[in-house]
């Protein structure tokens, strides 16, 4: 499929090329790859394309901060109150030779994504996650997919408590707020295994496609999240911002500025489209 494509869409890919546009060359193999098109990123009309355009032109260092896993605690904790952040048990350069915190514990990135680590129990091998964590510090994240503000970041390694209940992490609620209105909840289950995600509008009705799962309750704490992730997000055309529910009180994750890449395929692709036309209409560029 992709070397179909490839050869349908030659020319303009060529034309990238030879006006050595590198990135944004790069920009179109990945979403050719992912999803089976080009990306336009001269008039863009999805959300996917407009992800993309972010990463290609928007150099807002505001966004470094706010995607650093350190820094944006001090932002969290002066906007809503210190009872939103996950303390930080630790964070420096280089894991120590042995854990100094009670278990269970989570090890991450500062600068990355998806760079995670949960330590439940004793049956850890701690040279060999030490290994793993130095290995996040060596790489450059986000390079190979042109996410510009993760290289801005201070490379860095985190712990932090683990706040699911008996070991299961907990439901992750990622809210879309376009020009300061959050419209829509992105509900991800069992993160750990068989992760899977329903999108919500803000009323808690299900947007995206049937699947076998029945529709998970609101957290009690809707209201308060929907309200938190508009106050963080004031000021950008689009953020999306993640939020727990622990024992019934809300608790901030993190923020993100290039959801999936822009890689991430809606169900139904409509979604795509409606999204990009919120984003559009709150001043997207």
């Amino acid at each position: 499929m992709i070397t179909v494509n490839l050869a349908h869409h030659g020319q303009e890919l060529l034309r990238d090329r030879n006006a050595g546009t590198l990135a944004k060359l790069r920009i179109k193999l990945c979403y050719l790859a992912r999803h089976q098109k080009l990306a336009d990123l001269d008039s863009p009309m999805s959300f996917n394309e407009l992800v993309q355009r972010r990463k290609l032109k928007n150099r807002d260092m505001r966004m470094v901060t706010l995607a650093d896993k350190v820094a944006v605690k001090a932002v969290v904790a002066d906007a809503l109150g210190a009872e939103w952040v996950i303390p930080t048990l630790w964070h420096g350069t280089q894991v120590p030779e042995l854990p100094d915190w009670p278990q269970p514990f989570v090890i991450k990135s500062r600068h990355g994504s998806n760079q995670n680590i949960y330590v439940r129990d004793d049956n850890f091998m701690w040279s060999a996650l030490r290994v793993r964590a130095a290995k996040w510090m060596r790489q450059l994240y986000g390079k190979w997919l042109d996410e510009w503000l993760y290289a801005q970041i201070p490379r860095g390694i985190l712990v932090e408590p683990f706040v699911g209940d008996q070991g299961q992490l907990p439901i992750d609620y990622k809210v879309f707020v376009f020009g300061g209105a959050a419209t829509h909840i992105q509900v991800h289950l069992e993160r750990a295994r068989g992760h899977r995600w329903i999108v919500f509008d803000r009323h808690w009705k299900r947007v995206s496609a049937r699947t076998s799962d029945a529709d998970p309750a609101p957290p009690k704490s809707l209201s308060q999240i929907l309200d938190a992730a508009e106050t963080l997000s004031r000021g950008f055309d689009f953020v999306r911002c993640d939020f727990y529910e622990i024992r019934g009180s809300p608790m901030f994750g993190e923020m993100t500025f290039y959801p999936g890449s822009g890689l991430d395929k809606f169900n139904p692709i409509a979604l795509d489209v409606e999204f990009g036309r919120l984003w559009l209409d709150a001043g997207g560029h």
